[in-house]
């Protein structure tokens, strides 16, 4: 009788032929945090962004047995108090059925050691205050969540107003 092996789990870059395979773990993300998944436009933008002439961020791919079962997106911001990169990590997603396999670990092991390889001063990323799951595992992991900082955004749909609101300021200033 043969033992069982253990499943194969590989971390890797996501490759411009996992397009469709990404393109899912995304839906299933939009899916487990209850959002509408990205449009056919977003989804085209999405695979350009990632694998084209000049990648916008960086993604990888949890594999367990050779099936994709997770991602990271993550990208460089820049801390001027620590003259420093941080990695900012966006999204980083397991399929519900192969958590507690170690991909996400794996995923977040391999954003941490991408981090240190690039000198970054930190590595940033944010979580949705229901994800008591995604809380407990970064807490495991030694995450810090602050106190101190609160989120904002503006949506695209709001960048039009905000110019000219700020530019109707900034003139006024300038012509008195």
């Amino acid at each position: 009788m043969k033992a069982a092996t253990a499943p194969k789990l590989i971390v890797r870059p996501a490759r411009k032929s996992d397009g469709k395979s990404f393109i899912s773990l995304i839906v299933a993300l939009a899916d487990y945090e209850k959002l509408a998944p990205p449009t056919l436009a977003a989804r085209k933008r999405l695979l350009k962004d990632a694998f084209g002439k000049r990648p916008k961020f960086k993604s990888l791919l949890a594999l367990i047995d050779g099936v994709p079962v997770g991602y990271a997106i993550y990208f460089y911001t820049y801390s001027s108090f620590l003259a420093r990169p941080t990695l900012f990590l966006e999204d980083v997603f397991v399929l519900p059925d192969y958590r507690k396999r170690k991909a996400g670990a794996a995923l977040f092991h391999a954003c941490v050691a991408e981090a240190k390889k690039k000198g970054c001063g930190r590595m940033e990323w944010m979580v949705l205050d229901w994800n008591k799951l995604a809380i407990g595992f970064y807490d495991k992991l030694g995450g810090k969540q602050l106190s101190d900082w609160l989120p904002y955004r503006l949506t695209s749909d709001q960048f039009d107003g905000t110019i000219r609101t700020t530019s109707l300021s900034i003139a006024r200033k300038t012509t008195r």
